[in-house]
């Protein structure tokens, strides 16, 4: 078991990285992965417009007990996304109303949980980004034991301290901190050809109603891709 006295938090990721971050979204970050990266598809904001960006700080939880997360937070700071492993226990809350107050004060970014909390009313009206599999009135246990900034799963993803955490309305992603350079540039090259994709479309459907036809908007791959299944 690891102790917050010999396991310090990882190495905060660069402004450059997080500005960066910040002009994409999470479906970018997993086409640039191959369709990969994305925690489990119940793990979704408290509500909705919610949106983090951030270095992951772990923490591992026995089902059901929250002991650990309290320490966690109060250990965070401003940069940090809080991952919360809690083994998709679905029987009682991890966090409500007080701990993501605590959160907030402190600094974090936002908090993502294998698991459900509560108070859904006060949490959606926090500002704080929270990211988990649903709501429970029951409360959690505090006995322990769990692990801190250690390699963990989360919705079915590994995450490393370090690594980049992104979530908004679709779901939450995680960017291995040695791939990011590499999944950057695919997905602002995938950025770049979907403004252009969008401004082709809207140019058609603008001269359509124009009663203008123009040549075909098909994706140029779709030909290629189609051709084995053509008689």
């Amino acid at each position: 078991m690891s102790t917050l006295k010999n396991n310090l938090k990882p190495a905060l990721l660069s402004e450059k990285v997080i500005k960066r971050a910040k002009r994409l979204n999470t479906t970018l970050l997993s086409d640039a992965m191959g369709c990969t990266g994305a925690m489990d598809y119940k793990i979704k904001p408290v509500a909705a417009g919610m949106r983090v960006i951030g270095t992951a700080m772990t923490v591992e939880m026995r089902p059901g007990d929250n002991l650990f997360l309290h320490q966690a937070i109060y250990a965070g700071q401003e940069g940090y996304v809080l991952v919360a492993d809690g083994k998709g226990h679905t029987k009682n809350a991890y966090l409500g109303e007080l701990m993501a107050r605590a959160a907030k004060a402190i600094g974090l970014e936002g908090i993502v949980i294998d698991g459900l909390v509560r108070d859904k009313e006060a949490l959606s009206e926090l500002n704080l980004p929270i990211f988990a599999k649903g709501f429970i009135p029951n409360g959690p246990f505090k006995d322990g034991p769990g692990q801190f900034n250690q390699p963990i799963s989360c919705g079915g993803v590994s995450i490393h301290p370090g690594d980049l955490i992104l979530g908004d309305e679709d779901g939450v992603i995680v960017v291995p901190k040695d791939k990011i350079n590499n999944v950057f540039a695919k997905a602002e090259k995938k950025l770049a050809y979907e403004e252009s994709r969008m401004e082709v479309i809207a140019e058609y459907e603008k001269n359509r109603k124009q009663g203008i036809i123009g040549a075909t908007i098909e994706p140029s791959w779709l030909k290629e891709k189609m051709a084995p299944f053509e008689l």
